[in-house]
């Protein structure tokens, strides 16, 4: 706490380290305790009962949040012919083939996420070395490695959020910024928690969720209640 500045201190103060808030209370305390000039983003890190380092535990996905990010995201789509016009009708940022990735490979990276049509993955495999650390390969886990170009494209710009176990076991995922109403950070919160409930690997034994703590770009984190996100 030493290192930190005098308004996150001052934010800390209002959080009690010991409690676990109800979800519509800890929410309260986060639109509080923000403090940059700013519009904060809201993030929730969940611990769960999971071993990442076993690939039957492994915790991957993506979730649609009714409400989005409140972020503009970037999307270029990997496709030629029919389904590169598609990308573009559907709003896509960028859309081709070679020349992105050429583009790529000179170190152009300006987009939030990358989708491709499974017959180009051969191509773009070629550059999953710069993709791949950076959370950007296209993936058919999470729905990004499709021929489903218009509906994916149009999901992303509306909020579609993946998620994916770190090694310590954790997920975090953005869902929101503080200006957003209570109630709308609370359906994105519950829509999360949804999905991620309803992956719970089979071979995950004991409790799954461990620990959820919400909190915003530049404030405390807010422990809530497991037992209050069930209940909803």
């Amino acid at each position: 706490m030493a290192n930190r500045g005098k308004k996150y201190r001052q934010a800390s103060e209002k959080v009690d380290k010991d409690k676990r808030y109800a979800l519509g209370e800890a929410i309260s305390i986060l639109k509080e305790t923000a403090s940059a000039k700013f519009d904060e983003t809201a993030d929730i890190s969940i611990r769960l009962g999971v071993d990442p380092r076993k690939a039957d535990q492994m915790v991957r996905g993506a979730v649609l949040l009714p409400h989005g990010t409140g972020k503009d995201i970037r999307v270029l789509v990997f496709a030629k012919g029919d389904k590169e016009r598609e990308a573009k009708d559907a709003g896509a940022d960028f859309a081709g083939a070679e020349e992105l990735i050429e583009k790529i490979q000179g170190g152009w990276l300006d987009f939030d996420k990358a989708v491709a049509t499974p017959d180009l993955m051969g191509v773009v495999g070629k550059i999953g070395k710069v993709l791949g650390p950076r959370g950007l390969m296209p993936n058919p886990k999470v729905g990004t490695v499709t021929f489903n170009v218009k509906e994916t494209v149009e999901e992303l710009k509306k909020g579609k959020v993946e998620f994916r176990t770190d090694k310590g076991g954790n997920v975090h995922v953005p869902v929101g910024k503080v200006s957003f109403e209570g109630q709308k950070l609370q359906e994105n919160i519950l829509a999360l928690m949804d999905t991620i409930n309803r992956m719970k690997p089979p071979a995950s034994k004991g409790q799954y969720l461990k620990n959820i703590v919400l909190s915003s770009t530049m404030g405390p984190g807010i422990k809530v209640d497991i037992a209050s996100v069930k209940e909803q």
